[in-house]
């Protein structure tokens, strides 16, 4: 059974920083691809940021494109996301993603971390 379990959200204000982490476990994740996603309230959940587990090629949203940086360690089975210069619009629940690398579709989720930058 897959499972990833987000931490390291909370509340900061504008250009603070914050870094998520995702926890996954149950299945060896050499040929997937790890991503995030946030959702702000009244709002689709969208794409923020990519990483393939073994060869580490990234994909960010133009969004935080130069402020996120997503990033992955293998020996703990861990991605991460460092989220620099945080603004008010940055303001979302992040989930953590998994898919293989052949497939355009998330396929296992995390419960979400909420992320609340004040202004």
């Amino acid at each position: 059974q897959v499972q990833l379990v987000e931490s390291g959200g909370g509340l900061v204000q504008a250009g603070g920083s914050l870094r998520l982490s995702c926890a996954a476990s149950g299945r060896t994740f050499s040929n997937y691809v790890m991503g995030w996603f946030r959702q702000a309230p009244g709002k689709e959940r969208v794409f923020v940021a990519s990483i393939s587990w073994t060869v580490g090629t990234r994909s960010y949203a133009d969004s935080v494109k130069g402020r996120f940086a997503i990033s992955r360690d293998n020996a703990k089975n861990t991605v991460y996301l460092q989220m620099n210069s945080l603004k008010p619009e940055d303001t979302a629940v992040y989930y953590c993603a998994t898919r293989t690398r052949l497939s355009n579709e998330y396929d296992y989720w995390g419960q979400g971390t909420q992320v609340t930058v004040s202004s």
